[in-house]
């Protein structure tokens, strides 16, 4: 699996998510530009000691992670997707691709991809969830679906 992170904003945010990663085997992809620097120390302090247990890529821009991943399923997390996330039979290279916490995923990008928009279910009226969190949850399910490979 792969967890993408669009333009991240929180340190605290990737860096948990960063650990979720690391226990889970799962590849990180940082889209720049980052709202921080790496070097942040919140951001060394939420994914504590696993650091050397993640693999991270970095991307320049958007276009450049989206022609690095052609050919690859991407799955877009929005809260204007139209379809649950457990509609989805994830696969083991899939990509879940996040937007920055304030603003998430760019509309075009999304009406580009209009299947491949996914949604976690909200009560109405409430913006969203914590970008951590909604990794993780997704994440999880996705693994489930495959049988949490490699994990005891």
């Amino acid at each position: 699996m792969h967890i993408v992170l669009v333009e991240p904003e929180i340190p605290q945010n990737t860096g948990n998510i960063a650990r979720t990663c690391a226990v889970t085997g799962t590849k990180l992809h940082l889209v720049r530009p980052l709202g921080f620097s790496t070097e942040d120390r919140y951001l060394k302090r939420a994914g504590l000691d696993y650091w050397h247990l993640v693999d991270i890529t970095y991307h320049d821009s958007l276009q450049e992670f989206l022609a690095h991943c052609s050919g690859e399923r991407l799955w877009f997390f929005s809260t204007r997707g139209k379809r649950w996330y457990t509609e989805v039979n994830f696969q083991p290279n899939d990509y879940l691709v996040f937007g920055p916490e304030t603003r998430g995923l760019p509309a075009d990008l999304l009406a580009a991809y209009p299947n491949q928009c996914l949604r976690i279910p909200m009560r109405e009226g409430v913006r969203s969830l914590n970008l951590s969190s909604s990794v993780a949850i997704v994440l999880y399910e996705a693994l489930r679906q495959q049988g949490f490979p490699g994990l005891v």
